[in-house]
């Protein structure tokens, strides 16, 4: 019994702390042909169920730019 809680237990924490853990995508620069325009390439966290830990969502900030969130968490 005991052994099944500590696993229990470790099996939580992982989980917990894996999703917690924002992990960045670099996107290449592109030619946008219906606009004429090019983007530059940029990073952006990877897709996942949660919003709380994209760069754009208030008080978080983007590392590689040093931008803050500004997006309310809630209004999405």
């Amino acid at each position: 019994m005991k052994k099944l809680l500590i696993t229990l237990v470790l099996f939580t924490f992982i989980l917990a702390f894996n999703q917690a853990e924002a992990r960045t995508i670099k996107v290449k620069s592109y030619y946008k042909p219906s606009t004429g325009t090019y983007v530059n390439s940029y990073y952006k966290t990877s897709p996942n169920k949660t919003k709380i830990d994209n760069y754009s969502t208030k008080y978080n900030y983007n590392p590689y730019t040093g931008k803050k969130g500004y997006v309310n968490l809630y209004k999405w």
